[in-house]
């Protein structure tokens, strides 16, 4: 979630410079092999290279499709766990948060080792007694980049991960926070622009297989890098694989000097040759990024963006607005997603590379946030992704070109200014 222009005006002051990663080698690198092969195992072969880690197979993977089914899955692993509970969330809400303290406390009684990261400012409303509660009763919490107002603040450093992972067996990631704005929210829109009354829109997806213990040595890194007590590694899964998707995590902490997802986009991006889908919930993307998708445009590729149509961030969306005409001038299609607040954060190239996971198309995804996504190979589950972002075309706006080249000057005006601002928003 964002918050108001006063909140990135603070950030300003705090800030410094925001670089962005380089990946004009990884760019070339992958334009010069387009049209080789087939571009699926392209991307494959190049992001393996980047990551320096392979696509793990044998996975059973479940895309699920807004808040209350992601809660239903989270539920039920956090029930069926034997051994251990792992949750890493950027907001851990009063509402939602008891209702998941309950369930992690009681399967603390019963034994098991349950473990909590949370992030001090997405989470910076949720009272102190809830975690206070959790620890009291043996549950492991650590907060990311404590608010100490005595000394220095770094409020541009976030843990935005969705992740939770129960056993090193199955593991459930995406845009969905522990918070109340998925609480009986169902698809009613009655709630005219007031983010705060309005369905959120969210997606997430859950595995379990092999590629899990990937997820699992993501968490534990971030265990790790803030001082938590030793969490033992636990036992690999063997045995007859739960099912044939191939899986790569991928870790986008900006600490690494080399932030995978970004990277892997980019090059995902520039080997695609039929179709890029991508679905955000904030977009104001970088001058590379806006660089790629265009000149994916220009070559033909089935370029499509949906975006939110009301939000929780007007600034971000006003700075990613201003790249619209560029965009729309190369081809590409931009629609907004009405009658919901968009929150999720996907991609779907050529129908078989899909993405799933927390990272948005802005730059504090790529500059500042721990992020964590799902890169799925295969046409089964990029079929799901089509439908399900053919279901966010059909509640969309498409904006119209002409139209759009004669908004308001207040408009562009605001655009303008958004986009001075968009590296701290």
């Amino acid at each position: 979630m964002r918050s108001t222009f006063l909140y990135a005006v603070v950030i300003l002051l705090l800030a410094g410079c925001a670089t962005l990663p380089a990946v004009e080698e990884d760019v070339a690198e992958a334009a010069a092999a387009r049209g080789s092969r087939e571009s699926i195992e392209l991307i494959r072969v190049q992001e393996e290279r980047i990551a320096r880690k392979p696509f793990i197979g044998g996975n059973a993977v479940t895309l699920l499709r807004n808040g209350p089914a992601t809660y239903a899955a989270m539920i039920a692993a956090i029930k069926g766990a034997r051994e251990r509970i792992d949750l890493e969330s950027y907001i851990f809400d009063a509402e939602e948060g008891a209702k998941f303290a309950d369930l992690l406390l009681e399967k603390r009684a019963q034994g098991l080792s349950v473990n909590l990261i949370y992030d001090a400012w997405g989470s910076s409303e949720t009272p102190t007694e809830l975690f206070d509660r959790l620890k009291r009763a043996g549950v492991q919490v650590l907060e990311f980049n404590p608010i100490d107002p005595t000394g220095v603040i770094d409020l541009n450093k976030r843990d935005h991960r969705k992740l939770l992972i129960v056993d090193a067996a199955v593991a459930i990631l995406g845009g969905v926070n522990i918070s109340r704005v998925y609480e009986n929210r169902h698809g009613s829109s009655s709630g005219g622009d007031d983010p705060d009354l309005l369905p959120w829109r969210d997606t997430d997806v859950r595995i379990e297989g092999p590629a899990v213990a990937d997820f699992e040595d993501m968490f534990l890194a971030t265990w790790r890098r803030l001082e938590g007590p030793p969490l033992p590694p636990l036992p690999r899964r063997t045995g007859t694989p739960p099912g044939d998707a191939w899986v790569h995590a991928i870790d986008g902490d900006p600490d690494s000097d080399h932030p995978l997802i970004y990277r892997t986009l980019m090059t995902a991006i520039t080997l695609a040759q039929s179709s890029i889908h991508l679905t955000t919930g904030y977009f104001a993307p970088p001058p590379d990024l806006a660089r790629a998708l265009r000149q994916a445009a220009r070559r033909g590729v089935d370029m499509r963006i949906v975006v939110p149509a009301l939000t929780d961030s007007s600034m971000t969306q006003a700075a990613g607005r201003g790249k619209y005409a560029g965009l729309m001038k190369a081809g590409a299609h931009i629609y907004e997603r009405e009658g919901v607040v968009l929150h999720a954060k996907t991609a779907v190239i050529d129908g078989a590379w899909s993405a799933v996971g927390s990272s948005n198309l802005d730059w504090r995804s790529i500059v500042f946030n721990d992020e964590s996504d799902a890169v799925i190979l295969g046409a089964r589950f990029g079929g799901e992704m089509e439908a399900l972002f053919a279901e966010d075309m059909a509640g969309s706006r498409e904006i119209d070109p002409r139209q759009w080249s004669e908004r308001p000057f207040g408009q562009r005006l605001r655009e303008w200014g958004a986009g001075l601002w968009e590296f701290m928003l």
